[in-house]
Parts: C-alpha cells; structure tokens; sequence
C-alpha cells in the first residue's frame, strides 16, 4: 500500500509514456511518490523496484476534466482513480484513533458499490446501478470492506454491504489463490495482501477462502516471495513475476505481504518483545516464513537509511533513490506487526521528521497512512513531529460524529506513568490500607470485648 493507490500510479505512468510518445517532457513531480491510497499496480518503494506494469490498469477516462469532489468525500482533489480507496483507508484511520466518522462520509462510501457488491475506484453518477462494463477494484472494495466494519451509523446497510462485498471478493478470486488489481486479470502481491488483510480485519479465515482449485490466498503469495539467497533483494517479494518469471523485489509489495502473510491487517497492534529479524530459506516454505523473510528485507533496508526510497517514474527526469514515504509508513507498520520494534522505532523517527509535510499534500490516504503507522508502532498520531495527524486529517471531511476528548487520556496515561514510575502500583497501595483497616477494626473490636 503506497501514499497513492496503486492503480493510480499505474495510470499516471501510462500517462506519462503516452506524453513522451508524443513529444512532451514528462513533469519532475511525478518521479515523487504520489500522495494518495495505494493500490497494487505500480511497483514501489525498493531500491531494486521495477518500472511500474500498467498492463492490467484501467482505462483513463475520455475526458480530460475532472469530476466534481461531491459532499460527503474526503480530500479535494480528482477522486476518479483514488476516492473509495481514499474514503476507506480515513476511515481506518479514525478507528485507531476512537475517531466516529460522520454519517454523511459513511452514506457517501456505501453508495459506491454496485449491486454485485463489488466497489469500483470512483463513480460520480450514484442515482442509478453502476454502468455495464464499469472496472471493479479488488483494492478498493476490500478496504471498504475493512473500513465498513468498524462505523456505528447506518448499520443495517453497513452489515448488508459487508456482506456482498466479502460474497464479490469471493467470486473475484483467481484459481491460484490470490487477486489481481480487476477481476480476472493476474494475481499480485499487493492485490492478494489486501484482501488477506480485509478478510483478517472483519473476523473471516483467510486461509479458508479458496476458489474451486483448493488453493489457499497464501499458496499465492507465496509465488511472489524471493528466496533469502536472492541477489539483490533476498527475502522479498515481488509485485508480479516478470515475463521471463524472473521476481524482483519491490519495497511495497514487500510491505503489504509481510502483514498480510502474518495473517495480520492494517488496524493491528505491535507485537512484544523485540523479535530480531532473519532470513531463512524453509525446505517446505510457509506463508508466515516468508512474511518474516520479507520483515527482515524490510528492517535491513531501513536499517541503513531510515526509509525506503523510489526510483523515479518512466520518463521523469528526477534522480533515483527518492525517499517513499507513503511506503516507509508501510513497512513501518509491518514490521511493527512482526515485531521488530527497533527497526520499526527507526522508520518512525524518519517519518515524524519528513512525513508531516508529505501528508499535507498527500491528502487523507497519507494522513491515514502515518496515522495506522503510529498506530501500530506506538507512536502518538495527535503530536507527530508537532503535528497532530487526526485533526488535520477529520479537516479533509465532513465533522466526524464523534471526537474523543484527549484530556482524560492524557490524565490516564500520566497516572499509568506515576503508577509505573512509583515502582509501587496504586492498586497494591489500595489493598494494602484496606487490610490494614481491617485489622485496626480486629484490634478495636477485640479491646472493646476484653473491657469490663
């Protein structure tokens, strides 16, 4: 999961060739990671990543005007690629903080879906059913599958979405296992991870969905795993096999299938204690194996500069080795998950130093991104770096319903602290004058039974 959706940076790469075909320089901006929800279509975020596959992406849209951003939708800007992808990862963000969406954004994601159940990335038109031939994204509907799960308003409606989004991804699941980007096109890793993630995420069994071949989601993943003795990127995963078969590892891919092989999703917690990271090539090969495998990719790549970086798009005349910041909250969530703390600790500094300003202009997907990072690593998403994340990102939308008031907390957590600090918990303190009263009331009571 990058900044930006995957699908959306496929599209803006083909764009970007199709501008050089006809004589045009591409724009500098694009060699920077996009700020927007991420999708499985562009390979992101490694030192060794490949230039983005935009075969499977979707057709750009005729018109070159963008659609209004209508009431209810997070951020402002052109939502034809990103807007349920966007909608879905701020509403994740707001669960890990006890944020409660407003019931207007939440009308706004459930009338994205077709009647199939599936979710397209954006449709402007919801007075009638979705147009034949509208491209369904597995991305975006198993993000606001996950998403969908965790709102208290329009619950009757949320629970029968559910419902038909889970019965869609079903359907949409390719004879190896996994997914692909749309229906019927080629499984991916990034694709694949997230649905493991969704499915983990609403209380489903990802290794029990298979389609009729038998396969399980993680025998897919597995195909997308480098061995440890690979040269570079030993550990990793790739986002799709190249045409020759060959893998080459890819930061985001990496990222999404080391949660995803934990049997882990975006609104997990850290593990304790530390876990050192290591590769090690199995005789018989797990999907958790290789999610660990990919953890210690991860922890080595940050260990040496604290993110991970992005080679610039095709045609952008940007240097190489940019930092990826959408991608370094990615993989510091992951490895947060798999229990590398220090690795984790690592990325985060770097990211409350340099992701506050990316976010600004990255909109709600990148604000929600730092945010589950937090999240997950225990960081506090109120002061990131001096910036406080969920405020800054409810602003990109309609007034949430409901807002927890930080001061209790902060005075929970200071006596948490007191507590701890004391070396003497006031619980023991309690009962400790409690027995003592007891046996002052023994004693009185014994002294007024031996006076005459």
């Amino acid at each position: 999961m990058t900044t930006v959706r995957r699908g959306a940076t496929a599209l803006a790469a083909t764009a970007v060739l199709c501008a050089a075909g006809a004589g045009a320089v591409a724009p500098t901006a694009l060699a920077a990671p996009s700020p927007a929800p991420s999708a499985p279509s562009s390979p992101a975020a490694s030192p060794e990543a490949s230039a983005p596959d935009t075969s499977e992406a979707p057709a750009a849209p005729s018109s070159p005007a963008a659609p209004a951003v209508p009431a209810g939708l997070y951020g402002t800007k052109d939502p034809t690629y990103d807007g349920v992808w966007r909608q879905s990862l701020a509403f994740l963000a707001q669960q890990s903080t006890g944020v409660e969406p407003a019931p207007q954004a939440v009308a706004w994601l459930l009338g994205q879906q077709c009647a199939d159940g599936g979710f397209p990335s954006f449709r402007a038109d919801t007075t009638g059913p979705c147009p034949a031939g509208v491209p369904l994204d597995t991305n975006a509907t198993a993000v606001a599958l996950h998403a969908l799960k965790g709102v208290d308003s329009h619950a009757d409606k949320t629970v029968k979405a559910r419902e038909n989004a889970l019965a869609w991804l079903k359907r949409a699941q390719n004879a190896d296992g996994g997914w692909g980007y749309n229906p019927g096109s080629p499984s991916d890793a990034n694709s694949t991870s997230l649905v493991i993630g969704a499915l983990a995420g609403t209380g489903e069994e990802p290794g029990q969905v298979r389609p009729a071949s038998g396969k399980t989601p993680y025998d897919a993943l597995l195909t997308f795993a480098l061995p440890c003795t690979a040269k570079p990127g030993g550990g990793a995963f790739a986002y799709q096999p190249e045409k020759d078969g060959t893998l080459r590892a890819n930061g985001d891919a990496t990222a999404a299938a080391a949660l995803a092989g934990l049997g882990k999703h975006l609104l997990v917690r850290g593990v304790t204690p530390e876990q050192k990271p290591a590769c090690e090539d199995a005789e018989r090969p797990t999907a958790e194996r290789a999610a660990r495998n990919g953890a210690a990719y991860l922890a080595g790549v940050i260990g040496r500069s604290g993110h991970l970086t992005l080679p610039p798009m095709p045609g952008a005349s940007a240097p190489a080795d940019q930092p990826d910041v959408g991608n370094t909250a990615d993989a510091v969530l992951a490895l947060a998950a798999a229990g590398h703390r220090e690795a984790a600790s690592t990325g985060l500094a770097w990211l409350e130093k340099n992701g506050a300003a990316w976010a600004k202009e990255g909109g709600p997907a990148a604000y929600a991104q730092l945010i589950l990072a937090a999240h997950t690593a225990g960081g506090d998403p109120r002061d990131f770096g001096g910036a406080d994340l969920v405020r800054q990102l409810n602003a990109t939308g309609p007034a949430p319903a409901s807002v927890p008031d930080a001061a209790p907390e902060k005075a929970e957590e200071r006596q948490e602290g007191q507590e701890e600090s004391s070396g003497f918990p006031a619980w023991l303190l309690v009962a400790v004058f409690l027995v003592a009263g007891i046996g002052i009331g023994f004693l009185l009571s014994g002294r007024r039974k031996r006076q005459p």
